[in-house]
């Protein structure tokens, strides 16, 4: 039986849609679903109870927390861990689940929904859409599938934001797929400071997980920061990018001067994509 992991922070905007996309073909028994609620203050744990899945509600918020604790719930293998704002439908669940038989880990094809974003916002995504680590990667898309030998590889998610660069890092590129039949839509930021918020967040707990992968306090063998890549893989393979890298190189250095000012990285998530996906409801 394959298990999905959820953890939401206020979800109530998306949750229905990422579970109602995900269970609408399934058939009986076949996926365990649990959704790990925490901190929250809003309706996402009637909205989710409604679908009829597994909902363990913890009263402080943080994701790795709530990632142990419905890893401790699901009932089987593959395990997926599926990000609240994302919709995988119940056969690409299924190829997903499928690809661990060849590999220990398994991810979607990404595709960013850019509709309607402001000119910087598409102008950072142009280049980063690109970056080789994005090809090649876990990261970024919002979905995990492990195989029960791949989910053996570590014991709890560590108490850090970076809980996919973390999985990403226990595993070689040969032993991670992905499915490109399967696509996972990622909604992009529809204001530049919610990219910016965002973009702190994921600086200050990337960074964090390299420190702590070279002080020994994990084993996992951390993907270094590609400074330079957005130059050589990008741009100068890419040259009508070059404008746009002006707006990428200025908003990434911005968002990393901040992160080192704010170490904890604060909560940071993209509001803005959830009111679009409330609005449509």
């Amino acid at each position: 039986m394959t298990s999905v992991v959820i953890a939401a922070h206020n979800e109530a905007a998306v949750i229905g849609r990422c579970l109602d996309t995900l269970l609408a073909d399934a058939r009986p028994g076949e996926f365990d679903v649990t959704v790990a609620a925490n901190g929250c203050t809003d309706d996402t744990v009637a909205v989710a109870a409604a679908r009829g899945v597994r909902i363990i509600d913890l009263p402080d918020p943080g994701k790795p927390g709530a990632l142990n604790a419905g890893d401790a719930a699901a009932a089987g293998f593959p395990r997926v861990y599926l990000d609240a704002d994302i919709m995988v439908s119940t056969e690409g669940l299924r190829a997903l689940a499928a690809a661990t038989r060849q590999t220990p880990a398994a991810t979607a094809r990404r595709e960013l929904d850019l509709t309607g974003r402001p000119l910087l916002v598409r102008a950072y995504f142009s280049v980063h859409r690109h970056l080789p680590a994005l090809q090649t990667g876990l990261f970024g898309r919002g979905v995990i599938v492990l195989s029960e030998a791949g989910r053996a590889r570590f014991g709890e998610f560590p108490d850090m934001v970076a809980d996919d660069l973390f999985v990403d890092s226990l595993f070689t590129v040969d032993e991670k797929t992905q499915v490109a039949s399967v696509p996972s839509l990622v909604a992009t930021p529809r204001r530049t400071r919610d990219l910016i918020r965002r973009l702190i967040r994921v600086r200050a707990g990337n960074a964090a997980m390299r420190e702590a992968a070279a002080r020994g306090e994990i084993t996992a063998s951390v993907r270094p920061s590609g400074r330079s890549s957005w130059l050589k893989d990008v741009v100068l393979r890419r040259p009508w990018l070059a404008p746009a890298a002006v707006c990428y190189v200025g908003i990434t250095l911005y968002a990393a001067a901040q992160a080192k000012r704010r170490p904890d990285g604060g909560w940071g998530r993209d509001e803005s994509s959830r009111i679009q996906e409330e609005s449509r409801a």
